[in-house]
């Protein structure tokens, strides 16, 4: 079964957000990023999200990395921002300027401050989103990462909006690393595009129908996310692709929360230490950790493309 063509498919990254020295977002350092990312396998960007520190940012902070990537000539139908707040007037406004950007669609996280809300609560929230945003234009993917935001996207909330609003909530990421809600949200929802949070079960999801992934390990590992994506849909053997992919997302994995792990490889690859800049509470990693993370990712057998 396709997903309909307006669907945001294949290999999108988790994009980092690179900051200066005293956590300003760095706009020229993240345009290269995204530059070099589209450039080695990702379809589209999901920036302002988890592993882009989004929730460090304030709303104006965010608003200006949209629009200043756009500015800088990153097409704005790549970008998926995260756009999610626990403020309805917040998510509003963010839509707002991502819909304006260009984008192609928005990942939404619930509102994740009072926990166990009811599902009728949750849709509320939604609904009061796409009623305020007011534009045809927008797509909507549910964010589905209760690890972190203790708010969990069922399959009844989905249900429920998919019916009330059919043409404007058209997929989710499920980070949850659960695959059978995964593949059962692909599989029970006509149209509904699914995108894995973990690069090991990209491969897995496409086989159920999923849509592709976003994940943190694609700002590292894009190029390989992209060739299992590209090959499965040309019918070729991705086995190989795919087990070093894993390899990858397991080394990753063993340095939590993901993005410093990331940072620091990124701050050698670029030769930049300036990458090694985030705000609190995130730290970076030790002399010892740093060490231990480049002995195992340097293991696998992969090579970053060349900056």
């Amino acid at each position: 079964m396709s997903l309909p063509s307006d669907r945001f498919t294949g290999v999108l990254a988790a994009a980092l957000t690179p900051q200066t020295a005293d956590g300003t977002p760095d706009g020229k350092a993240m345009t290269a990023h995204c530059n070099w990312l589209l450039a080695n396998g990702c379809d589209g960007l999901a920036i302002l999200g988890t592993t882009g520190e989004a929730n460090s940012f304030g709303l104006k902070e965010r608003i200006r990395i949209i629009e200043g990537l756009v500015e800088a000539g990153v097409p704005g139908e790549t970008l998926m921002p995260g756009t999610g707040s626990c403020a309805v007037s917040d998510a509003i406004s963010l839509t707002k300027v991502a819909v304006n950007a260009g984008a192609r669609g928005v990942l939404m996280l619930p509102p994740f401050y009072y926990k166990t809300p009811s599902d009728e609560g949750l849709f509320a929230h939604f609904s009061e989103v796409i009623q305020g945003v007011a534009d045809d234009r927008l797509k909507i993917y549910l964010y589905h990462f209760p690890q972190m935001s203790a708010t969990p996207i069922s399959y009844n909330l989905i249900e429920m909006l998919i019916k009330a609003y059919p043409d404007t909530v058209v997929g989710m990421k499920d980070s949850s690393g659960v695959f059978d809600n995964m593949a059962g949200a692909a599989k029970n929802f006509d149209g509904f595009c699914v995108l894995a949070g973990a690069d090991d079960l990209l491969l897995s999801l496409l086989e159920q129908g999923g849509g592709g992934c976003i994940t943190a390990c694609a700002n590292v590992a894009s190029s390989l996310a992209g060739q299992v994506y590209n090959g499965f849909h040309a019918g070729e053997d991705v086995t190989k692709a795919n087990a070093t992919l894993t390899q990858v997302r397991q080394v990753i994995s063993s340095f939590p929360p993901g993005a410093p792990a990331l940072k620091t490889l990124m701050a050698r690859h670029c030769g930049n230490d300036d990458w090694l800049n985030m705000r609190p509470p995130l730290q970076n990693l030790s002399g010892e950790k740093a060490s231990e993370l480049f002995a195992a990712f340097d293991a696998i057998d992969y090579q970053m493309p060349a900056i």
